[in-house]
């Protein structure tokens, strides 16, 4: 029999054992200690303060991360201004064949992004950072990979076998003006990743986006993704739908709520992609349609707002003064007026710069969540065409979170390692037929 290496609870034979590769992706929000909070009765008094306490506790982290021996791992809050540490982290997964990049937040936060790869799984193409300069000060990385020995001996070898791995912390959503915020975090990182694909003419290929998104499956960043072709690695490892909001959990946050927030995204070369700009604009005409529902305006009243004065039709002054109304608009974070004037033509269907009730009506009842079936109908549409040439792509075996209770969308008292939850997922290379790669 082969060796049994275990992710968390789930059992996977060993490559000897199936001689089927696996590469296995692990996110983890680690809590940096200059925000773990030891006394909840004094904000003031951070773990930070303990050297004792923050060494043990990310040494705890290493020997699980170690002892898993992930082929991807990509951790967030990563206290990159102590030395210690970083030497620490740097050392330990050195020793055990890793190759590690970590990047800090604008403005000196104190903390950041950790990507490492085993060097005997990948062979690094190429490494970029990417700073939103926005009010969250926030930061993505992007690694360009390639499979080495012994994974690519299992497939030919006249299909690419090229990946791009992205590990990033979004914006916590500390009240509902940060959404567009967040939205434009995740679109800058989809932007980032077709111009470098555009700009290396590189063929379609794989495509995870790691980390801490801060938001759950009802929210707008998740919608955006999964209509930009994305799927969760977790949700589709347990067969969990899009409406499964509260199967699962991977975060106790500093109110004592508990959601789903760190994901393993999947873009298989295969999937249909639509224009990012439709699909970024389709995004946050929605949220702009959910901040009118949410304050109660059925359709009738939200024309009327958003006619302003007119009597009967919406102009661009007014579809502006709305937004601004709606804190979409403006400095530091909010819509550039280009952004706005995208979103006008949305809104002004047939371009003649009014909108009247019945084409606003038009517009009213699409869900950002239609974009999604559209898109499946495209990809059942490509695949059945045939003879298309082959890419390298991603099987999702399975996924587990730790502690395990989270599985069940409980948090235990006593876990003390992070305020979130470890999430690994098991994928194995797969050739897939090329879909049509849209910019």
């Amino acid at each position: 029999m082969g060796r049994i290496s275990r992710i968390a609870s789930f059992a996977i034979p060993s490559m000897k054992e199936k001689q089927q590769p696996l590469i296995t992706c692990t996110t983890f929000n680690i809590l940096a200690p200059i925000y773990k909070r030891l006394d909840q009765e004094d904000a003031s008094c951070r773990e930070s303060h303990f050297r004792p306490f923050w060494l043990d506790r990310n040494d705890r982290i290493l020997d699980w991360l170690l002892q898993e021996r992930s082929s991807i791992i990509c951790l967030q809050e990563f206290w990159v201004g102590n030395s210690e540490l970083v030497n620490l982290y740097e050392k330990r997964l050195g020793d055990a064949g890793y190759i590690n990049f970590n990047l800090g937040r604008t403005n000196n936060r104190g903390d950041g992004l950790l990507i490492a790869v085993q060097k005997e799984h990948f062979k690094i193409l190429n490494y970029k950072e990417l700073h939103f300069n926005d009010c969250g000060d926030r930061v993505a990385q992007l690694l360009h990979v390639e499979l080495a020995s012994p994974l690519s001996q299992y497939r030919n070898s006249d299909t690419g076998q090229e990946m791009i791995i992205v590990n990033t912390h979004l914006l916590f959503p500390h009240d509902s003006t940060l959404s567009i915020v967040r939205l434009n975090q995740a679109y800058k990182i989809l932007q980032y990743v077709d111009s470098y694909q555009k700009e290396y003419q590189l063929k379609p290929l794989p495509i995870l986006l790691c980390g801490d998104w801060n938001g759950s499956k009802r929210g707008h960043v998740y919608r955006f993704l999964r209509s930009h072709g994305f799927v969760s690695s977790y949700d589709i490892a347990h067969q969990y739908t899009d409406t499964d909001a509260h199967k699962w959990v991977s975060h106790r946050n500093h109110r004592g709520d508990i959601c789903a927030v760190d994901f393993i995204w999947l873009l298989n070369p295969d999937k249909y992609r639509k224009l990012l700009k439709a699909t970024w604009n389709d995004a946050v005409f929605g949220m702009f349609k959910y901040l009118l529902r949410r304050a109660s305006l059925n359709e009738s009243d939200a024309f009327a707002f958003l006619r302003a004065d007119n009597e009967d039709c919406i102009t661009f002054a007014g579809f502006y003064d709305a937004l601004e109304q709606l804190n979409l608009i403006g400095p530091p974070c909010g819509l550039s007026f280009q952004e706005a004037k995208d979103l006008w033509v949305l809104v002004d269907m047939d371009g003649n710069g009014l909108v009247d009730f019945k084409e606003f009506q038009r517009i009213w009842i699409p869900s950002c969540l239609d974009q999604i079936h559209e898109i499946k109908n495209e990809e059942q549409n490509d695949e059945s065409k045939g003879n298309q040439e082959q890419a390298f792509g991603f099987c999702i075996k399975n996924a587990t979170l730790s502690p395990p209770e989270a599985e069940s969308g409980i948090w235990p008292e006593d876990y003390y390692l992070s305020d979130h939850a470890r999430l690994t997922v098991a994928f194995s290379p797969i050739r897939l037929p090329c879909s049509r790669m849209i910019y």
